[in-house]
C-alpha cells in the first residue's frame, strides 16, 4: 500500500516537494481551490532541477481533503492561510503529521488550533524555487533542508515524517524546540524581505553597500535581541555569516513576488518580528522602519 502525502498549496515550494513525492513513488495529493485544481488536472506540475530537463508529475487534486495522510505539508502565502485549512478535514490527519513551511512566527496558532496535537513548526532553507508559468517551477537548488521540531508530537512521529522527506530527496534536521525553528529562519528573513522588496536587488548587491550593510546588520541584531527576549539566544554575528554565506544573485520570495505583481507576506515576516518586539518590550526602529517603509509601496 502507498504511502499517501498531501500538499496545501502547490505554489513553488509546495509544487516542488509534491513532484519529489511523485518521483518517491508516494501517493500524492494537492489540495487547492478549484481554478488551480482544474490546471493541475489538465498540466500536471512542471519541475526543472539544476539545469535538467523538465519532469512533469501529476498528482491527484482536490478542493477537500478528506482521506488519511501521513503528511500534510502547508505551503499556502500568508493571507491565503485562514481560507486554506478550511480544505482540510481534522479528521484527514488525525495520524499525520502537519508541517507547515511558511515563513514567520505567527501562523502557527491557527494550524495548531485547527489540528491539534498534530503539529510542528519547520522551516525550509538552503532552496530557491521560482515559477515562469503556472505551473512551471524551476527549482535552482539540487536539495533542501527542513527543520522541523514540536511541542505535540513525540520524537518517533516526526522521525517517520522525516523519513518520508528523505526518500524525497529532502535532507531533514529534527530538533528539540519549535521557537527556535522558527525564530533561527526569521531573525534574517525579517531583514532580507523588506530589503530585497524595497531595492528590487539581490543579497549580494546589498550586503556589499555602504549605506545598507550597517542597516541590515543593525536589523539583524534587533531580530536577535527580540528572538532572546522570546527565550531563544542567537548570535547576530553568526546569523550576519549566514547571510554572507548566500549566493550573491539570491534573492527573496517576497521580493520576486511583487516583480511578478503578486501579493506580499511583509506583514506576516517583518510586522511578526516588530509585533514580537512590541510584546516582549524589546525596540526595534531599524526593522520597525523597513516594515513601515515596504507597507507604503
Amino acid at each position: 500500500m502507498k504511502t499517501t502525502v498531501a500538499v496545501l498549496g502547490p505554489g513553488a515550494v509546495g509544487g516542488t516537494f509534491a513532484v519529489r513525492f511523485l518521483m518517491a513513488e508516494y501517493r500524492t495529493l494537492c489540495v487547492a481551490p478549484a481554478a488551480t485544481v482544474r490546471l493541475l488536472a489538465f498540466a500536471g506540475i512542471s519541475l526543472e532541477t539544476s539545469g535538467g530537463p523538465p519532469h512533469v508529475g501529476r498528482p491527484e487534486v482536490t478542493e477537500q481533503l478528506e482521506i488519511p495522510v501521513s503528511l500534510l505539508l502547508v505551503t499556502v502565502k500568508p493571507d491565503q492561510l485562514e481560507d486554506a485549512l478550511e480544505r482540510i478535514e481534522p479528521e484527514a490527519v488525525a495520524d499525520g503529521v502537519v508541517l507547515p513551511l511558511l515563513n514567520g512566527l505567527e501562523h502557527m496558532d491557527p494550524i495548531r488550533e485547527r489540528f491539534p496535537g498534530r503539529v510542528a513548526a519547520g522551516a525550509l532553507s538552503r532552496f530557491d524555487a521560482y515559477r515562469v508559468g503556472r505551473m512551471q517551477i524551476v527549482q535552482k537548488t539540487s536539495t533542501a533542508l527542513v527543520t522541523m521540531a514540536s511541542d505535540d508530537l513525540p520524537r518517533e512521529e516526526l522521525e517517520r515524517a522525516g523519513r518520508l522527506l528523505e526518500r524525497a530527496g529532502i535532507d531533514v534536521e529534527i530538533e528539540d524546540d519549535e521557537r527556535r525553528v522558527l525564530w533561527r529562519k526569521a531573525v534574517r528573513v525579517a531583514v532580507l524581505a523588506p530589503a530585497t522588496v524595497l531595492t528590487q536587488r539581490t543579497v549580494g548587491d546589498l550586503r556589499t553597500d555602504y549605506e545598507w550593510r550597517p542597516r541590515l546588520e543593525e536589523a539583524v541584531a534587533e531580530a536577535c535581541a527580540i528572538a532572546a527576549a522570546d527565550g531563544v539566544n542567537l548570535m547576530p554575528s553568526a546569523q550576519w555569516t549566514r547571510i554572507t554565506e548566500m549566493d550573491a544573485d539570491a534573492t527573496t520570495s517576497v521580493a520576486r513576488d511583487l516583480r511578478n505583481g503578486h501579493g506580499r507576506e511583509i506583514d506576516a515576516i517583518t510586522g511578526a518580528v516588530v509585533r514580537a518586539g512590541e510584546r516582549l518590550g524589546v525596540p526595534c526602529p531599524v526593522l520597525s522602519g523597513l516594515a513601515a517603509q515596504t507597507s507604503r509601496l
